[in-house]
């Protein structure tokens, strides 16, 4: 009898489906349990991101221990590759991304107004307005651009503190500097070529500036990995427009990483996710979107993977508040919005590129 019972009570809890154990979030509609237990029969979502796999796996792991029943499929790729590779598989009709999370942020809300649902995630009154385009693209972080430079080699306390400082100190001794200055490969680096749209927009000496920094030649690379390796071990001596975020996190473990953050201007990205219209897991894709959105998830992005949150109700200060109370007026966030769709017309792509390989010298 008792071991029948035991049957039973197992066979019962074997045919209860996942969604069981997760409960709707706080504040959001009761309704919203019909996309989770829909979002459970598809079983995954399908994420294209430019974020990589070792910075996103407390948020994968906090997603699916939330939500047991679905698995996250990650795909990590450079910003270039995963534009191309979506808009072929777009085009081709083949299995895509479910949701695209990227830091070129052009790019994204490029195949976003192509190829994104319309969802007004249940969070969006918790993150800025100019972070949200049509209810379709979302921008998820708040990640200041910086400066990174060997500090074995250049003093903390000379280290630049503007872009004009950064400039006048490279053209002052370009022979110190003769190919030690990093930065993005605007051809080959949707999220280089934004950065430096967006300079160009913000800074009124930018031709100058970039001249000045590229005195000496420039090392141009297509990842923000390879910049700080490079400078970290010598080979080059100082880098510009890198991501904050990942510059945090490996000067906690590398005493040659110095950082610097621009007093004129730091331009903020915020990387940009939508769910595809067509995508084969649209609702997993919903509960993913909204959990990065999410208090709980912004959280493990601000203090497990050291990105900083959108929002301003994250403990620590690893958020938009902590952020402007350290860096005040200097920050200038790049809006979610057209205005990042100006320069991908392919001919207004390829003056600016032809400008900037002249000012660089390149």
């Amino acid at each position: 009898m008792k071991t029948s019972l035991r049957f039973l009570t197992t066979s019962v809890l074997a045919g209860l489906s996942f969604s069981a154990f997760a409960a709707v979030p706080a504040g959001y509609p009761t309704e919203y349990q019909k996309v989770i237990d829909a979002a459970t029969k598809e079983g995954k979502v399908v994420v294209y991101s430019t974020t990589d796999t070792k910075a996103a796996g407390p948020l994968i792991k906090g997603f699916e221990t939330l939500y047991p029943g679905i698995r996250v499929e990650y795909n990590d790729m450079n910003s270039t590759e995963l534009y191309n590779r979506y808009i072929s598989e777009q085009a081709s009709g083949s299995g895509s991304g479910d949701v695209v999370w990227s830091s070129s942020m052009d790019t994204a809300l490029k195949l976003a107004t192509d190829y994104a649902a319309e969802y007004a995630s249940p969070e969006q009154g918790k993150i800025p307005k100019w972070a949200v385009w049509q209810n379709k693209a979302y921008g998820t972080t708040y990640e200041p651009v910086v400066f990174i430079y060997n500090n074995k080699l250049i003093p903390k306390d000379t280290a630049p503190d503007s872009h004009i400082a950064l400039a006048k100190m490279i053209a002052a001794d370009p022979a110190k500097f003769k190919n030690k200055v990093t930065t993005y490969d605007i051809e080959k680096s949707g999220l280089g070529f934004m950065l430096t749209v967006q300079d160009s927009k913000v800074d009124p000496q930018y031709k100058e500036n970039l001249a000045g920094m590229a005195k000496g030649g420039l090392t141009v690379q297509s990842s923000t990995g390879t910049m700080m390796e490079r400078v970290s071990s010598g080979e080059n001596l100082i880098g510009f427009n890198i991501l904050g975020s990942y510059a945090e996190a490996r000067a906690k473990n590398d005493p040659a990483l110095g950082i610097a953050y621009p007093k004129d201007y730091i331009l903020v990205l915020s990387r940009v996710s939508f769910i595809t219209e067509e995508g084969e897991h649209e609702n997993a894709a919903k509960l993913w979107l909204d959990y990065v959105l999410s208090e709980k998830g912004q959280s493990i992005l601000a203090n497990q993977a050291d990105i900083p949150s959108l929002r301003n109700d994250i403990e620590g200060k690893n958020d938009i508040d902590g952020m402007t109370k350290m860096l005040g007026d200097a920050l200038k966030p790049i809006p979610v919005d057209e205005s990042l769709l100006e320069y991908l017309e392919p001919a207004k792509r390829l003056e600016f590129i032809k400008q900037w390989r002249t000012a660089a010298g390149k």
